[in-house]
């Protein structure tokens, strides 16, 4: 073929060859000719009227083209092609938009990429949906833009052949961001704002988003001025984090709380509410908001008190009355019946109060009861119950004190001589000074039913007896109590004089192993009092322990055993001993307990490893991980642990495989009737038992009978302290028992 007639019209073509056929023609033959002319000539119009309509055929094809192409490309819906296994294959330019991105990036790309990761598991099920069906679906999603913002798409999708069994994805997409934040806010305006209360809505932060008019006309907060913040903007003060931390607790378990509470205003005020949050969550269950409504409940509050004012407080002093103080008598003795705890109630009384009323007038006498009720206030516990009973006779209602009789004794002595401390100083009155003390009766009750008339008169009494025994004193009604009182104050006086004296000593008592003898001693503190003789520590070491004066006593204690180990260092029989060394658990708890043991090592050249620290396992209650970080720090010198007492206190296992521990040290209490009671023996044995699977060590104290010795070794136990080897010596005589027998015999 010709290339250069590839294009030439076919009405040409023919044109050409009826000319060429005439040209052919005999002469004569015209009139054939002429026909032959003319059929040719309403061949080609017919071509032409042909060719024109070919064209406008054409045209319009082109510009329906065109329509569908911008219909396509510019719809106000963003539009993608995929592939069944959701790869994209074309989008226009709607979509190009909303995912802002170019073309070039999203085209063969998966779909899946653009939806956020909490979504995934949603568009991969409707995806599969779509597969499996001829049908439609929509779906609700977040989607990634380029730039990294996210927005809520909806997806409507539909599954459509396209020829010799294949398929595709269609999706139509649409942003419904702002369709969702009116939806949210329809929600919350429904659940949080057809109420006249004071209102607050919060994120899931807890951040304030929104207030009404109410909630600016309690607070005095604006709107301006509360955005932004959390509901602590109201805190008072009042209730402790506690309270909040099991609100938020209950709102988080139920979805909501109420109760009262106090908050503050903008102007500084303290008012009472009551106060409802509750949580709101999306179609999902997820929390989006917190709602709060509240009232304010001071106009009730302050005619509830004007009542009570009226009925249960003295005018004068603003204390509670006598009525009130029996009403507390009566619960107080009710709920120690119930919970088996005791109370105490004091009975003060002014010394010479009448005389100074009488020489100075009742106005100032008055001002004098109103100074005392301000100062015996102040000295008293938050919960406790100050009255005035009459005249100059006040009372103080202690409850609740602790369970143990002791503890509840010292609690009382030292809250009523902190009030005849509080109490004593002059009074200025009126440009006089005027001094007027106190003496102090005290009872306990509560652990017995009785009428609240009952304490009332015991106290009466003890407080009489103050009064007789020089006044500005104070005297319990048991006296047993007084006594104890007395001896405990005179003991403390004591110990403080024994700690600047150094009157204190140790004691030395083996402990033996059945195979290598005399393995190490634990250094036992002593008190020599010059006038009261030896002090056993069962009387002293509590007192200290709760005075405090254990610190310094401990440190004295680990100063004189490391000075101990450095001299035993350089003697051949004792060189290869050890010294315990009983810490206390405040005295370990000390921030810096480690550089105290540290520097104590370094000042007297003291081998740490040498040195074993008992602990108890009272210890480990409280803040587990400290106690291990301080034990491993001073494990990397070389000092040894072991938990005293063991099986008496309360130990998490999960802490004690922690600890770096040597060895556990079975209580003697259990090793005293080990023979004859099957639980202690039962408890050594598996102290025994858990000890040895740990890796530990053990040692039996409190052995003194070779039967008890020889059943701790048939259980495991190999290691024992007690007075069958030898009773706590002091370092001379100690010293003398083991060069006598050496390293490897068994003290008798």
């Amino acid at each position: 073929m010709n290339p250069t007639r590839k294009n030439v019209a076919p009405d040409l073509l023919l044109r050409a060859a009826a000319e060429a056929q005439l040209a052919k023609a005999p002469q004569t033959d015209g009139r054939a000719a002429t026909e032959l002319l003319h059929d040719l000539q309403v061949h080609q119009i017919e071509l032409e009227m042909q060719n024109e309509e070919l064209r406008r055929t054409q045209h319009a094809l082109e510009e329906s083209r065109d329509r569908y192409v911008d219909l396509y490309e510019f719809a106000p819906l963003g539009y993608l092609t995929l592939s069944l296994d959701g790869l994209i294959q074309e989008l226009n330019l709607r979509a190009l938009t909303l995912l802002g991105m170019q073309r070039k990036k999203l085209q063969r790309r998966f779909f899946t990429q653009l939806v956020v990761p909490k979504d995934q598991s949603r568009w991969a099920e409707f995806l599969l949906r779509l597969k499996k069906i001829d049908g439609t679906g929509s779906l609700e999603l977040s989607l990634q833009r380029g730039d990294g913002t996210v927005f809520q798409a909806l997806l409507e999708g539909e599954k459509r052949p396209v020829g010799n069994g294949a398929a595709q994805i269609r999706l139509a997409l649409s942003d419904i961001s702002e369709r969702k934040v009116a939806e949210e806010a329809q929600r919350i305006a429904s659940t949080a704002f057809e109420s006249q209360q004071g209102m607050f809505i919060t994120d899931a932060n807890k951040v304030i988003l929104r207030v009404n008019k109410a909630f600016t006309e309690i607070t005095g907060y604006t709107a301006e001025e509360a955005l932004g913040q959390t509901p602590s903007l109201l805190k008072s003060g009042r209730q402790d984090s506690a309270f909040y931390t099991t609100m938020w607790v209950r709102i988080s378990v139920t979805g909501n709380w109420q109760g009262e509470i106090w908050n503050r205003h903008k102007n500084g005020t303290v008012y009472p509410e009551h106060l409802s949050i509750s949580a709101v969550k999306n179609d999902a269950g997820l929390l989006t908001h917190y709602v709060g409504t509240f009232s304010d409940l001071s106009s009730y509050k302050a005619a509830e008190e004007q009542i009570n004012d009226l009925a249960y407080t003295d005018l004068l002093t603003g204390l509670a009355n006598r009525r009130k103080l029996i009403i507390r008598l009566q619960q107080a003795i009710t709920a120690g019946e119930d919970q088996q705890h005791s109370c105490a109630l004091m009975m003060l009384d002014l010394d010479n109060f009448k005389n100074l009323n009488d020489s100075l007038g009742h106005e100032q006498g008055d001002a004098v009861l109103q100074g005392f009720a301000k100062r015996l206030s102040a000295a008293a516990r938050d919960g406790d119950t100050v009255a005035r009973l009459g005249a100059d006779e006040f009372a103080v209602l202690l409850d609740p004190l602790s369970p143990d009789p002791q503890q509840a004794l010292r609690q009382v002595e030292s809250l009523a001589s902190k009030m005849l401390a509080a109490l004593e100083p002059p009074y200025q009155l009126a440009g006089s000074t005027i001094s007027c003390s106190a003496s102090i009766g005290i009872t306990f009750f509560g652990e017995q039913h009785e009428e609240p008339l009952e304490p009332l008169k015991r106290a009466e009494l003890a407080m009489y007896q103050a009064k007789s025994a020089g006044r500005n004193t104070l005297r319990f009604f048991e006296p047993q109590m007084q006594a104890a009182v007395d001896a405990r104050v005179l003991l403390e006086e004591a110990l403080h004089e024994a700690i600047q004296k150094q009157q204190f000593t140790l004691y030395y008592q083996a402990q033996v192993s059945d195979s290598e003898g005399i393995v190490g001693v634990e250094a036992l503190v002593r008190w020599f009092d010059p006038k009261r003789g030896m002090i056993s520590p069962a009387e002293f070491i509590p007192l200290a322990e709760e005075t405090g004066l254990i610190l310094p006593i401990g440190a004295w204690v680990l100063e004189a055993a490391c000075q101990q180990l450095a001299l035993w260092a350089s003697q051949p029989a004792m060189a290869q001993l050890s010294i315990a060394v009983n810490v206390s658990a405040r005295q370990f708890r000390e921030s810096n307990f480690v550089e105290q043991v540290l520097a104590t090592l370094q000042r007297t050249l003291a081998n740490p490893q040498r040195l074993k620290l008992e602990l108890t396992e009272s210890v480990l209650v409280a803040n587990a991980e400290e106690v291990i970080v301080k034990m491993n720090a001073l494990k990397a010198v070389g000092i040894g642990f072991a938990i005293d007492d063991f099986g008496t206190g309360y130990s998490s296992l999960s802490y004690l495989k922690r600890l770096p521990l040597e060895r556990l040290k079975i209580d003697q209490g259990f090793v005293r009737n080990i023979l004859t009671d099957a639980d202690d023996a039962a408890i050594s044995r598996a102290v025994i038992a858990m000890a040895t699977s740990m890796g530990l060590g053990v040692i039996a104290e409190g052995v003194e009978t070779e039967a008890q010795r020889e059943f701790l070794a048939s259980l495991g136990c190999h290691t024992y302290q007690g007075y069958l080897f030898n009773r706590p010596l002091p370092p001379e005589k100690f010293e003398a028992l083991a060069q006598r027998l050496g390293r490897g015999a068994a003290a008798p």
